[in-house]
């Protein structure tokens, strides 16, 4: 196996334990594997990963490829929506540690995904519109300019950027992924030790773990409105979760283990129980573990310090 196929395996790795955690640790207001909710089951979330993660690694595919394909992949075998969002923020950097897999340090993988995005064409814009037409995740509506359900007139960057002041995810696309590379790195959530992502699944995570998946959720959450909240829910529902999540991310900071207050069991059932998901949160917290997963999977001599990152 020579270095491009050895690190996509890493990263495919990565990936698949990034979303085992995703279900594996509570979340509030997403499935986990002690809540289902929203009419879904942690193990969906799981099949789905599995099947994505073919093709969404496929060596020479491009990002549109890669996300038509693992989101047809994602039906076939959940025959709904578990993952659109995931995909999305996953494929260019796929794309980019095939193409940079000596790309060890945030900054450098930072700079191999912008030099994936600079590349996207109308192609990719194709691919990725029907994907996402199929998937048609929660409350898309319609868009005045380069509509998902009309072909794309533009490339994929492009297209995303339209859409960059309402949309959390096609940000990323305009903005060069700051946002997540910001918050995959932050000092508080790398130094937590996560466990090396292509460890086992079958044992739960470890109480460390645990505390830093949710601290890396609350981050996120209490950062930015997020999308699918405001998609089908509105701004202002979803500023309450933001705050109610700043709170919790507070008390997470100071040390408290969230999963021993009942309050934090109860603000998850009601989340639910009113059909409010934080699905663009979720999709973010799986991203950043594939990015801070995909540095620790790096040979210890190449990597250079993690912490070396400080966003943009």
């Amino acid at each position: 196996m020579n270095a491009r196929q050895a690190a996509i395996e890493r990263a495919r790795a990565c990936f698949l334990r990034a979303c085992w955690l995703d279900v594996a640790v509570r979340k509030p207001g997403n499935v986990s594997r002690d809540s289902p909710g929203h009419r879904m089951q942690a193990s969906m979330f799981i099949d789905s990963a599995k099947a994505a993660a073919g093709p969404l690694f496929e060596p020479g595919l491009r990002v549109g490829e890669r996300i038509e394909a693992a989101v047809e992949a994602t039906w076939a075998v959940a025959g709904c929506n578990t993952n659109l969002g995931i995909l999305l923020l996953c494929a260019p950097v796929a794309v980019a540690v095939e193409q940079n897999p000596a790309a060890a340090a945030p900054a450098a993988l930072r700079a191999a995904v912008e030099s994936v995005l600079a590349t996207l064409d109308i192609d990719d814009a194709r691919a990725a519109y029907r994907a996402i037409a199929r998937a048609h995740p929660g409350g898309l509506g319609s868009a005045p300019e380069e509509d998902v359900h009309d072909a794309p007139t533009v490339d994929l960057r492009a297209a995303m950027a339209l859409a960059a002041d309402r949309d959390l995810i096609a940000r990323q696309y305009r903005d060069g992924f700051a946002d997540l590379f910001a918050l995959a790195f932050q000092v508080p959530v790398y130094q937590a030790g996560l466990v090396d992502a292509p460890a086992g699944t079958d044992a739960p995570p470890d109480a460390a773990t645990v505390a830093s998946v949710q601290r890396l959720y609350l981050a996120c959450l209490g950062a930015f409105p997020d999308s699918h909240i405001v998609r089908k829910h509105g701004g202002r529902v979803a500023q309450t979760v933001m705050t109610a999540a700043q709170a919790w991310r507070e008390r997470a900071g100071e040390g408290a283990v969230l999963d021993a207050d009942p309050e934090f069991a109860a603000w998850d059932v009601s989340l639910k129980e009113a059909g409010i998901n934080p699905g663009t949160s979720a999709d973010f917290t799986v991203a950043a573990l594939l990015l801070s997963g995909w540095i620790r999977s790096c040979p210890v001599p190449a990597r250079g310090p993690a912490c070396g990152w400080h966003g943009s």
